[in-house]
């Protein structure tokens, strides 16, 4: 009996053409590039631009090149797992919009609220329906909208000097080669700590209607974080999916040709290089450019670290995700 298993095919990314640096940041609050690059390493990011761009516009924009890349017309896609923290509408989801783009009614879409972990998980779902066999070409996207959430502020520039706006995606398809494929993907959650970072409003449990003038004033309208509470699990967290999945595989550290973590600060990516023994050429890091694009990083980190010739047939790729939640996540790849 032949085994199907998936496999990532093409990829693809976009970012919008507005570049902010950490100076263009000094206009709206108390803070320096110096500050800025110490704790996160970011030096810029993209923020999209209203009236051109959409969390579903720069997802179909991503996922155009990644189909392209896999030589494929959007026909073959079956399956559509859209991650993101930051829909165009409460609802429908961003995915619906971007199915429609591109002329793919009927095609089964999923949306996935799993913010940082957001690509991994949805990565995680799309390899198991092909497994399965009900699937056999699957788009796996990240596209966030991110600069509309954060207070720029003094008050609230310690997460709004960290997040930017940009979509990934990848085309995965089924497939019965052993050694080109998705190995595993490992996901975990722990819900005791979802109020370390959050977004309250609006949320559907208030007095009332759910937005009024009381919540969509309120600091609950802004995202909150416990940085360091965030960074102590993060760094926790990262090494044990990733050693999970190194485990499972019959792997070690000493194996992987490049780890593509999440990008959500360089000092928790720097941290588990130091932990797993990996060179600095082993690591791909690119939040100095886009800042932390949350469901997007790693679709996006993916596809720069395969343009640049870091990804290539036959090497070991752990893609590792933290993030609210709290939620994190692993998958190992033979490519």
């Amino acid at each position: 009996m032949t085994t199907t298993y998936s496999r990532i095919t093409g990829l693809g990314f976009y970012v919008p053409d507005n570049v902010v640096t950490n100076n263009d940041l000094t206009q709206y609050m108390e803070t320096s590039d110096a500050w800025i690059q110490e704790r996160t390493g970011i030096k810029q990011r993209r923020f999209f631009t209203y009236g051109k761009d959409t969390n579903a516009s720069m997802a179909t924009a991503a996922s155009r090149m990644a189909l392209e890349r896999a030589s494929l017309d959007a026909s073959a896609v079956d399956l559509i797992v859209y991650a993101t923290l930051s829909p165009d509408y409460y609802f429908p989801g961003s995915a619906f919009l971007m199915q429609r783009e591109l002329g793919l009614e009927g095609c089964a879409v999923i949306d996935v609220r799993q913010q940082c972990s957001g690509f991994v998980y949805a990565l995680s779902i799309a390899d198991q329906f092909i497994k399965t066999g009900m699937y056999k070409t699957a788009l796996v996207v990240g596209s966030e909208i991110q600069s509309t959430l954060m207070d720029k502020t003094t008050e609230g520039r310690n997460v709004a000097v960290i997040f930017g706006d940009g979509a990934g995606a990848a085309v995965v398809q089924a497939t019965t080669d052993p050694d080109h494929r998705i190995l595993s993907t490992h996901l975990h959650a722990d819900g005791r700590y979802a109020e370390d970072l959050y977004l309250k409003d609006p949320g559907s449990s208030r007095e009332g209607h759910f937005i009024n003038a009381e919540t969509a004033g309120s600091p609950d309208s802004s995202v909150v974080m416990n940085g360091n509470a965030v960074f102590k699990h993060a760094v926790v967290r990262f090494m044990e999916v990733i050693n999970e999945g190194l485990s499972a595989n019959g792997y070690q550290a000493s194996d992987v040709d490049l780890l593509v973590p999440h990008q959500a600060n360089i000092r928790i990516s720097e941290y588990v290089r130091q932990q797993m023994g990996l060179p600095e050429d082993k690591v791909f890091n690119n939040i100095q450019q886009y800042g932390n694009t949350t469901a997007a990083s790693i679709p996006i980190a993916l596809t720069e670290a395969f343009e640049q010739g870091r990804v290539k047939p036959g090497d070991l790729i752990c893609l590792a995700a933290f993030g609210s939640g709290f939620t994190w996540g692993s998958a190992l790849i033979k490519w």
